[in-house]
């Protein structure tokens, strides 16, 4: 008889404790399921959301508590219920308390639109790198855990765990949760469960399989409230500069606070680095531009020493410095032009085989020499013609350097010139 095992499983799928297997195709064995009254469940892999058990339409719940700031906020305390009246604006929600009747403002990340979100071990919109670090902080222990959405399997959940191991310390490991094709869950091939819930009731009992049961859910803050639209302009006394970033040739980058409860990275401006008019006209596109992977631009201060307030990034920057042009680095002035300038980068790559640019110095180094007005070195076996392209593309001033058409007739004629000397 042939198999019947399911063949959605592919050899890149991961799962932790797989101990059922059929002996003609190496396929998991569908588990079983607690209910002893269901039917054997097959799992399958969903491209759509994980089943998350929706609210009633409209309804939220709080996650935390939150204290109103402004006129027109809303406050509530953690699993209070709210009916949700307009989404106009994606980042605040206007909203109707069913405790207190009060209507108002209400920022969208410290509520839940489906159960699964309002639950203490479930943290929304996280990497695994980001869980890692949330797990590893103070205030955590063996066993701590949280449920995550999978960033590998859309539609699916991953369970991450901090343990101990003796030989290499404290550490976390992820395991996916599968999803049954009747919104049931499953980890181990032996036995699945209805609800999420479910699944973490068995754990916390025994880890059957796990590395550790399940202790405690994983001690977060709340998130930081979305950037309120109307503090567009603000009195520079709201800000409390705290801690200086760095410091380059348009000004400084400093740590601070806005209004006594918010952290935020602050830059000013050295005096005459560009006209007001310019400054609010650059600002005003940069407002718009809103994406998770960007950092954002809360606010300015419009009197010089102009100040521009920004998200705070407290893990640190993934700032590619080093191809990076000197305005952009000091003032985040992205341009076609910055643009050019690392092309210019790119070029020293392609000439060294990928090397990475200014060998042998540190992000800070690289800083402070471009700004003294050093210059990559011609690289080994790069001819003298096109070393002078790279340094056309570094000119301190990007209003002197080429556009990107000028440098394709540039390199077309000197790859001309250079076939034809092969030729002869």
């Amino acid at each position: 008889m042939g198999c019947n095992c399911s063949s959605d499983y592919s050899d890149s799928d991961w799962i932790e404790n797989l101990d059922e297997i059929c002996e003609h195709c190496n396929c998991p064995i569908p588990p079983q399921s607690c209910n002893p009254y269901t039917d054997q469940l097959i799992p399958y892999h969903s491209q759509h959301s994980p089943p998350t058990s929706p609210l009633p339409d409209k309804l939220v719940v709080a996650i935390y508590s939150y204290e109103p700031n402004h006129d027109g906020d809303l406050g509530f305390e953690k699993g209070e219920k709210l009916k949700i009246i307009n989404k106009d604006d994606p980042e605040w929600y206007l909203a109707e308390s069913l405790t207190t009747g009060q209507q108002g403002y209400i920022p969208h990340n410290f509520v839940g639109m489906t159960r699964v979100e309002t639950e203490p071990w479930f943290i929304k919109n996280i990497s695994r790198n980001e869980a890692m670090r949330l797990l590893l902080a103070p205030g955590n222990t063996q066993g701590s855990y949280l449920i995550r959405e999978s960033e590998t399997t859309p539609g699916s959940y991953s369970l991450s765990i901090r343990d101990l191991d003796h030989n290499t310390g404290e550490g976390v490991k992820h395991y996916r949760i599968r999803n049954m094709d009747n919104g049931g869950f499953y980890i181990t091939t032996r036995i699945s469960f209805n609800s999420l819930k479910e699944l973490i009731q068995h754990h916390s009992r025994d880890a059957d399989g796990l590395c550790t049961k399940l202790v405690k859910p994983c001690q977060s803050r709340a998130p930081q409230k979305p950037w309120w639209q109307d503090e567009w302009e603000i009195p520079r006394e709201s800000l409390k500069l705290e801690q200086k970033l760095g410091a380059g040739q348009f000004g400084e980058v400093w740590m601070g606070v806005y209004n006594n409860d918010r952290r935020v990275a602050i830059k000013n401006l050295k005096i005459g680095t560009m006209s007001v008019e310019a400054f609010l006209a650059e600002a005003n596109m940069m407002k718009n531009l809103q994406h998770p992977r960007l950092v954002r631009l809360f606010a300015v201060v419009t009197q010089e020493p102009i100040y521009i307030v920004t998200e705070y990034m407290e893990n640190g920057a993934k700032f590619p410095i080093k191809w990076t042009a000197p305005e952009a680095i000091n003032y985040g002035t992205f341009s076609i032009k910055s643009d050019v300038w690392s092309f210019g980068i790119l070029l020293t790559e392609i000439v060294t085989y990928g090397r990475i640019p200014y060998p042998g110095m540190s992000n800070p180094e690289v800083i402070q020499n471009l700004e003294r007005g050093y210059r990559m070195p011609k690289p080994e076996n790069c001819p003298e013609g096109l070393y002078q392209v790279m340094g056309m593309c570094w000119k301190e001033n990007q209003d002197d350097r080429p556009t990107f058409e000028y440098l394709r007739g540039l390199l077309e004629d000197f790859f001309t010139a250079t076939e034809r000397q092969y030729q002869e």
